[in-house]
């Protein structure tokens, strides 16, 4: 059996902020993929309040200190609620659309020529009706940005968006981040979109690490944890 190995890159979502089990969706899906017998290496690379753009200065050197020669080397990606939140002081939002979607082509031309199987995980609903607008228009664009570059996607936000579980979720923690019940259904969802599909793919396994290209320096730094509308 292969030696599966999967980078899951993201913010708070994928770093299960919230969830009193410690899991999260990676965590919830890792153990169903282990559980039906895939030899599963698993690196939940999840930082809190990361935008795009702090993803993309620290992408190449994650990814490279973790893969390995002889293995399918695969990568998920998931971001976009940092990047749809108001930016402090200068009005606007952290990351506009145009940039998450500069960044996300970015790093999906980077695996293509690394060999790595990549999937991405669209942004979550909040409970914010407004941000949620945002949030769905942002889904639609990464949809059809993924699907020009064959990439399978799992769109989040539209299904969550009127579940009142998820909701639900929010409410009862700290308005951005789920409880364990709300990471479950993260995890159902991206199960259920394709996930089996995916890791049955043809895998490119090259036999020695290629080196990477210098990362980006963000154009922003992250902001500090207190004040301002929750960050996920």
């Amino acid at each position: 059996m292969t030696d599966l190995r999967i980078c899951f890159v993201g913010d708070s979502y994928t770093a299960g902020v919230g969830d009193p089990e410690g899991l999260g969706w990676v965590g919830r899906v890792a153990r169903e993929t282990l559980r039906r017998g895939r030899d599963l290496t698993f690196y939940n690379l999840g930082v809190r309040r990361d935008t795009s753009r702090n993803i993309q200065a620290r992408f190449a050197g994650e990814i490279v200190a973790r893969r390995a020669a002889g293995c399918d080397n695969r990568v998920v990606l998931s971001f976009g609620t940092n990047d749809t939140a108001p930016a402090e002081g200068v009005g606007g939002e952290r990351v506009p659309d145009v940039g998450t979607l500069a960044v996300l082509a970015d790093l999906l031309e980077w695996t293509r020529r690394q060999g790595l199987p990549t999937l991405v995980v669209g942004p979550p609903a909040l409970t914010d009706d407004s941000r949620n607008a945002r949030l769905l228009a942002l889904t639609a664009l990464m949809r059809e940005l993924t699907a020009r570059r064959g990439v399978p996607f799992v769109p989040l936000a539209p299904s969550l968006a009127e579940d009142t579980r998820w909701r639900a979720e929010l409410s009862t923690g700290d308005g951005a981040h789920p409880r364990a019940v709300g990471y479950e259904l993260l995890a159902r969802r991206v199960l259920d979109s394709g996930w089996w599909d995916w890791l049955d793919s043809p895998a490119a396994v090259p036999e020695e690490p290629r080196e990477p290209e210098e990362p980006r320096e963000p154009e922003e730094p992250r902001e500090p944890e207190a004040g301002g509308v929750p960050g996920a």
